[in-house]
């Protein structure tokens, strides 16, 4: 199991998102250093957003963390739904500009790692980082998450292409694979 880096402040809390939330997520998800550190694009009303939001697929949990009393980030947590691959989750993150640096992505992380590990039994955490989101990157090493690979031209950000960081985690154990270049029986 992986143990968190450090205790998010107190004054941070994390909980299920909820329908009514998706307002509030849709505000963090729209700030400028989220469209730019993540997938989304620019200018999404909440209205798009509750038509993609599924708050009843058990293979699916958004969280999001409180702070002063509001939402200032997201973070969703997605199995894979292949059963060879059902010990694979997906994770992506949004924390609102005016709360960076104050330990909610950190709250966040430690949350969706703990439910991934101790409840849903996922061994394998993967994620996507844009190569020169530096914060992001600390984030997640800090949480022993190893790179796996580099994806050149991964997305179209801002009018140019950028390269994304494939990341892995979660109690993932190299001696229990197949090296490459195993004969097949």
């Amino acid at each position: 199991m992986t143990d968190p880096p450090a205790k998010p402040p107190p004054d941070i809390v994390v909980r299920a998102a909820e329908p009514a939330d998706i307002p509030a997520m849709t505000e963090v998800l729209n700030q400028p250093r989220a469209v730019w550190g993540t997938l989304q694009t620019p200018l999404m009303s909440a209205a798009m957003r509750e038509d993609k939001a599924s708050f009843t697929d058990l293979n699916r949990r958004q969280l999001v963390a409180e702070a002063d009393g509001r939402v200032v980030g997201t973070i969703g947590l997605s199995r894979e739904p292949y059963h060879r691959r059902s010990h694979t989750a997906s994770i992506g993150m949004a924390v609102h500009d005016a709360f960076a640096g104050r330990g909610i992505g950190t709250a966040l992380m430690a949350a969706v790692v703990d439910l991934a590990e101790r409840w849903w039994n996922i061994r394998r955490l993967e994620l996507n980082v844009y190569a020169d989101n530096a914060p992001a990157i600390a984030l997640y090493e800090r949480f022993g998450f190893e790179r796996e690979g580099l994806l050149r031209a991964y997305a179209w950000r801002d009018g140019a292409y950028v390269d994304s960081w494939r990341w892995r985690g979660c109690g993932y154990d190299a001696s229990q694979t197949l090296a490459l270049g195993t004969a097949f029986p």
